[in-house]
């Protein structure tokens, strides 16, 4: 391991030494100390790689929107990071995710002084409630809002719909993300 290994050094200690010492002790306790202070300022900081996710419910039911690539993700999903049984019928449900609407936009953000589009913004808007089969509500009804602006140029205009492809994409996976932490932060009602 690189922490261990003794190496051929240099006396001025600028490279590989054409003969002569070796690293020393001290320099290899260097290195695992270094490397431990690292490890505990990563952990100090709060960083921790992202587990599961933890829902009040263990079962949920999507309702609207079933075909759309938001819901495959969002059932892609919870099944994987947050282990929540998704079943097709509201009445046997713990919750049901009520999709309300789901709309994505393009609009022009900038224009040149010749009239011709500089910027465009990308908008996804998703509004939706959940509630439990009976009606009583989880979360009332809320929405979520990602965009994203990117640069247009006529003469790149191929490579510009590739990325505006890559940012609706991204775009969607950033909604799934704050829809699931808000419903992990949902609350039983009663």
């Amino acid at each position: 391991m690189w922490w261990s290994e003794t190496r051929p050094v240099a006396a001025s200690g600028a490279g590989p030494a054409r003969g002569g010492g070796h690293v020393s002790a001290a320099s290899r306790g260097l290195r695992v100390v270094t490397a431990l202070l690292l490890c505990g300022s990563l952990v100090h900081c709060g960083f921790h790689i992202r587990g599961d996710t933890v829902l009040p419910f263990r079962t949920l039911a999507i309702v609207g929107a079933e075909d759309t690539a938001l819901v495959i993700d969002l059932k892609r999903t919870l099944r994987g990071n947050a282990r929540v049984g998704i079943v097709d019928k509201p009445e046997q449900a713990d919750a049901v995710l009520y999709i309300l609407n789901n709309q994505n936009d393009k609009s022009i953000l900038t224009l040149s002084g010749g009239g011709r589009v500089r910027e465009f913004q990308l908008t996804q808007k998703i509004m939706f409630r959940v509630a439990d089969a009976t009606g009583n509500e989880w979360i009332p009804a809320s929405e979520i809002s990602v965009r994203r602006d990117f640069s247009f140029n006529d003469s790149q205009a191929l490579a510009k719909e590739g990325e505006e492809r890559l940012l609706v994409a991204d775009m969607q996976a950033d909604a799934v993300q704050q829809l699931l932490r808000r419903l992990a932060a949902a609350k039983r009602p009663g």
